[in-house]
């Protein structure tokens, strides 16, 4: 399964909270984290069968964030 990386604007515990039922929505539990320690707030994701960039872009959007693919 391929690994997906994002660039997000999650800054900090507070954010994920908020973002977490919307990713583990798209992606399933345990199939995420973002690195807050990092500049760039790196979200990266194992997803499960059939889950796209896109449907991770989305739901970190729902939530009021951004998110850009990359690698």
């Amino acid at each position: 399964m391929e690994t997906l990386r994002f660039k997000t604007t999650i800054k900090c515990s507070g954010c994920l909270g908020k973002v977490t039922p919307f990713i583990n929505k798209a992606a399933g539990e345990d199939n995420w984290e973002v690195d807050i320690e990092n500049p760039d707030k790196i979200l990266t994701v194992v997803p499960e069968t059939g889950i796209t960039g896109n449907d991770i872009i989305k739901a970190v959007e729902e939530a009021g964030y951004k998110a850009e693919k990359i690698d």
